[in-house]
């Protein structure tokens, strides 16, 4: 199971109930769900505002199936930035089943404690009270005096020792409705669209616009998404699942403490997704950075789709240059659909749908082995190997063995040029199409008998 599995799990009778995890910010939310769900997959770090938007999680307890729903910390007088992490809160409250209420015990009841506890009571939901960072018999003792927010008994945990989540899960389960016994992984399903990109140019606004609602919170400052973030959408007659990611730093290890650990979510989301929907700033020039999410992606072997956003700040002189960029730095993906939009205003943002499907469409293509060697054999009559040392390679047979991406495998009498299979990979694109997908050849030259 997944940290990106946005929508709740399916159970054989229907969807798993939904907890959503609120409270102040720094007081162990994010540290709390991996130890709900026994893995370390919710970014953590010692400063407030780690987390940001909500991110579900698939949990189970005592062969009961639930969803974990992780929210950025609750100030009721936030504003700016943190006022939309607060109201990513309160749709995770109105969405939920139930609502675990975290508080720190070493600090006590907080004037922001008391005012989340009067949302909660107008929410109807029911609430289980956690308090958290109890680490010894002291802190237990104080944490008592959390029976004045009037939630009923606090269930003293150490999110970071273990310490009392038994019997906090098992109040959980309790306020949670009732559930199958085991859950199962939709087969097939909606098809996984990863949004890549460096920081800052527009990965979270495009999703906001395909969703129609202020899903990800959005914010002119780099690095606004740290945990991945999955919306199912449905535009025309299909539902996608679409995954927000954090920006990609240059160096995964210049990158520290919650960055880091949000650079290799986004390398995971990637190998989860099928196309990558990779996201540049069109004002800007193509950078070393982009350059290196583009080698991730083709190192995943994910279909790709190359998205110029913050097109209306482009003009003529831009343009001009823009071109001649993608003609040096890009030159190696002429496979890649293009698109230019605003994300802003969402100025061509439904030319995104018809670019996937191209894409997916070309990352299955499958050749049958007798129309596959009839054009190579072909191919090779009209431009065969040149003579290395007085000797030529040939290519004997080939077969795809796999698609998604497509594979090739070539048996041959020698090992081929890099030149000479770059040419075939053209000629294959050219004849066959191949949009959206990188194409992987690997070669099996014959080995040489003993005499």
């Amino acid at each position: 199971m997944s940290e990106y599995d946005a929508a709740p799990v399916e159970t054989e009778s229907g969807p798993a109930p939904v907890l959503a995890v609120v409270g102040r910010p720094n007081v162990g939310k994010s540290t709390l769900v991996n130890r709900i769900i026994g893995r370390r997959e919710a970014v953590v770090e010692d400063r407030p505002g780690v987390t940001r938007d909500r991110v579900y999680y698939d949990a189970n307890w005592n062969g009961r199936a639930f969803t974990v729903v992780d929210t950025g910390g609750w100030d009721p007088d936030a504003r700016g930035m943190a006022e939309s992490i607060r109201a990513q809160a309160e749709v995770a409250v109105t969405l939920a089943d139930a609502v675990l209420f975290v508080v720190d015990a070493t600090v006590g009841i907080t004037d922001n404690d008391e005012a989340v506890v009067r949302i909660l009571r107008a929410s109807g939901k029911p609430v289980v009270l956690a308090a958290n960072k109890v680490d010894d018999q002291r802190t237990e003792a104080e944490a008592y005096g959390l029976w004045n927010l009037g939630l009923g008994e606090p269930f003293c945990v150490s999110a970071l020792h273990g310490r009392g989540s038994g019997e906090m899960l098992d109040a959980i389960l309790e306020a949670l409705p009732e559930t199958p016994a085991q859950s199962f992984e939709e087969v097939g399903g909606p098809r996984r669209i990863a949004i890549v990109g460096k920081p800052n140019v527009g990965k979270s606004s495009l999703l906001n616009m395909l969703a129609q609602e202020d899903r990800v919170v959005v914010d002119n400052a780099a690095g606004t998404t740290v945990d991945p973030v999955d919306e199912l959408i449905t535009l025309g007659d299909k539902t996608w699942r679409f995954i927000d990611t954090a920006g990609i730093r240059r160096r995964v290890n210049q990158a520290s403490g919650h960055e880091y650990y949000a650079s290799l979510r986004t390398s995971t989301a990637i190998d989860r997704a099928e196309v990558a929907v990779l996201v540049l700033d069109a004002s800007e020039t193509v950078s070393e950075q982009d350059m290196r999410i583009i080698q991730t992606i083709r190192d995943a072997g994910r279909a790709m789709i190359i998205a110029f956003n913050k097109w209306d700040l482009v003009d003529e002189e831009r343009r001009y240059y823009l071109e001649r960029e993608i003609e040096r730095d890009l030159v190696q993906l002429k496979w890649a659909p293009r698109i230019n939009f605003t994300a802003r205003t969402g100025w061509h943002v439904d030319r995104l749908v018809p670019a996937i499907e191209k894409a997916l469409e070309g990352w299955e293509t499958r050749i049958g082995t007798g129309a596959l060697n009839t054009f190579l054999g072909r191919l090779v009559a009209e431009h065969p190997h040149p003579v290395r040392s007085g000797k030529q390679a040939r290519i004997l047979f080939a077969t795809q063995p796999s698609t998604a991406p497509p594979t090739f495998v070539l048996f041959t009498t020698g090992k081929l040029d890099a030149s000479y299979e770059r040419f075939i990979e053209r000629r294959l694109r050219e004849e066959f199409g191949f949009a959206g997908t990188p194409i992987v050849i690997e070669q099996k030259p014959r080995e040489k008998r003993k005499r």
